[in-house]
């Protein structure tokens, strides 16, 4: 699985994010849109909404919500719910 992640300095929803990722045990390329680079989300993705934005295998995924949904979906994580019972 090819996972890119698109973060911002400071996003706590981007640390989330990479937190769902290191629970699934997924290796994931981290983009940092800082300084320069700080267009490169709208350049590669104009339709993309904030941050973090998640692409996988090419596929856009989405912000942190819809990663979530898709790794309870596929089973990759638990939900913080069922690990509580």
């Amino acid at each position: 699985m090819e996972i890119k992640i698109y973060t911002k300095p400071g996003c706590k929803y981007c640390s989330q994010a990479k937190l769902l990722l290191q629970r699934a045990n997924l290796e994931y390329e981290e983009i940092y849109c800082v300084g320069n680079s700080a267009d490169r989300l709208k350049h590669d993705y104009p339709n993309a909404t904030g941050y973090p934005w998640v692409i996988i295998d090419e596929e856009v995924i989405g912000p942190l919500t819809e990663t979530a949904k898709l790794f309870l979906k596929k089973g990759l994580v638990k939900s913080s719910k069922n690990e509580r019972s």
